[in-house]
């Protein structure tokens, strides 16, 4: 059996996401279909909706084989350490094929600017220009690459695109990179055709609005209680803010921005209100996003530093045939395949436990929120 693999959050799974699983399952018929899904907290610095085991169910339900954790050290960071994460997984799980979405739709570009960006010697200079003039990484890297190709990229899966190639390429991997055509804009913060973002359905569950049919029957199943957005957490986080002492040490608070933060938390009223107070050109949106997750999970630089690559493959769910999968390639597998959580058994593991915990605060009925936090170590995987 060969694998194909794919990357995502579904946050939540929508129609889109179905269309593209669809297309996947088109390219490669025979092949085994393996997820890397992200845990609690996603790569924009926002707590997942809806838990990873309900997500990992969906997945399941619609035709993915095998689910698989991408650990919280590279969920919640910048797209070149998501990628990284994403393909050292599916390349220790043997997958043949990887299949992304892409406004462009133009891999032979995407791989123009990734070999542009690892093997042209004036790439870094310009990158390094551009980010002393106050860009943020993500526009540095754009107008770098602008100046040195012609090629424009500046929507976020092309970009996302440029990080797995880099990483394919970094890796030595073999695996063979598909793209699909995006169907919808990513940001779009209003429900339009029947594939809508899952931005503009997060803002829809928000307002109260109906989102029926812009999702799966089954994905809908799960959109009807105990869902999570970021302010729910606010409160945590501003006492969290509050009472450090030093906010230096954790993971994305550079520059003296936790004065700021110190400054701008005394008067903020909501997780939105504090981003858009200390938010600059040289610190996007979703920086300072991740910044406050690493603060609120506690995830320090020390604690980042020692987590930077995979070490255990963590699986969350499987159907037949992705058992079966598992158990052909295990031998060739040269990290652990972890099924059943035990404490002390990784730290990376250990921090998962704590992830969950965090991310269980705000659910108001005890016994579902100390079943939450259970299901990390209780959770076995299958259909």
């Amino acid at each position: 059996m060969k694998a194909v693999g794919i990357v995502a959050e579904y946050n939540p799974f929508h129609n889109g996401h179905l269309y593209h699983l669809n297309k996947v399952k088109e390219l490669f018929p025979n092949e085994v279909v393996v997820l890397i899904l992200s845990g609690h907290f996603l790569e924009r610095g926002t707590p997942s909706i809806i838990d990873k085991w309900k997500r990992t169910q969906v997945a399941l339900t619609y035709g993915v084989d095998l689910v698989v954790e991408l650990p919280f050290p590279f969920a919640c960071q910048s797209a070149d350490f998501f990628a990284k994460g994403a393909i050292s997984l599916l390349d220790h799980l043997k997958v043949s094929h990887f299949v992304f979405g892409s406004e462009s739709n133009d891999l032979e570009s995407i791989q123009v600017l990734v070999d542009t960006q690892l093997e042209h010697p004036e790439f870094s200079t310009l990158a390094s220009i551009y980010l002393k003039s106050g860009e943020n990484y993500p526009t540095a890297l754009s107008k770098a690459l602008f100046d040195l190709t012609g090629k424009r990229v500046n929507l976020p899966n092309d970009l996302l695109a440029i990080s797995y190639l880099k990483e394919i390429k970094q890796q030595n991997s073999n695996i063979e990179p598909h793209s699909i055509q995006r169907t919808n804009a990513y940001h779009d913060q209003k429900l339009s055709s029947s594939i809508s973002s899952a931005t503009a359905i997060r803002e829809a569950l928000k307002q109260g609005q109906s989102i029926k049919k812009f999702v799966p029957k089954e994905s809908f199943a799960t959109l009807q209680e105990d869902l999570h957005f970021e302010e729910d957490y606010f409160p945590f986080l501003k006492y969290k803010i509050m009472t450090s002492q030093d906010l230096s040490i954790y993971q994305g608070v550079d520059e003296g921005i936790e004065h700021r933060l110190k400054k701008e938390i005394v008067t903020a009223t909501s997780w939105e209100d504090l981003i858009l107070k200390i938010k600059t050109k040289r610190y996007t949106y979703n920086k300072i996003s991740r910044m406050l997750t690493h603060i609120l999970c506690n995830f320090t630089k020390e604690e980042a530093q020692k987590m930077q690559e995979i070490s255990y493959i963590r699986i969350l769910g499987f159907n037949d045939l992705g058992r079966k999968y598992l158990n052909q390639i295990k031998k060739e597998v040269s990290i652990p395949l972890v099924t059943k959580f035990k404490r002390e058994q990784d730290p990376m593991l250990d921090l998962e436990q704590r992830i969950s915990s965090i991310y269980a605060l705000p659910i108001k009925d005890e016994k579902k929120k100390i079943h939450l936090i259970e299901e990390e170590y209780k959770h076995r995987p299958n259909l």
